[in-house]
């Protein structure tokens, strides 16, 4: 059973309050390849730093789920990228060696 909005949201949020919340310290995005785009574009040591991602049924839902942790939540990460297959969702605590 694929997992609703709100439980992909659930998840990512209960995993960041699991690490002190402190939701403007993480940046949430979309991608087709999520551990590509955590290494390649963020620089994230997918051994050492804190990461998570889930997949949404549909490119739409991801990116309402990704709009929900930006407007609401106020974490870092810029809305409207991706592409129409983009269903993953993904989180990373910020470090100085990621980018952002």
């Amino acid at each position: 059973m694929a997992k609703t909005e709100d439980d992909i949201i659930e998840y990512i949020r209960n995993y960041i309050d699991g690490y002190g919340g402190d939701y403007p310290s993480w940046y949430v995005g979309i991608a087709e390849n999520p551990r590509e785009r955590l290494i390649k574009a963020h620089k994230v040591d997918i051994d050492e730093d804190l990461w998570i991602f889930s997949t949404a049924d549909d490119a739409h839902a991801a990116r309402r789920i990704e709009q929900h942790f930006a407007d609401i939540l106020k974490t870092d990460g810029g809305t409207g990228g991706g592409a129409d297959t983009t269903c993953c969702v993904y989180a990373y605590k910020k470090n100085p060696h990621t980018e952002p």
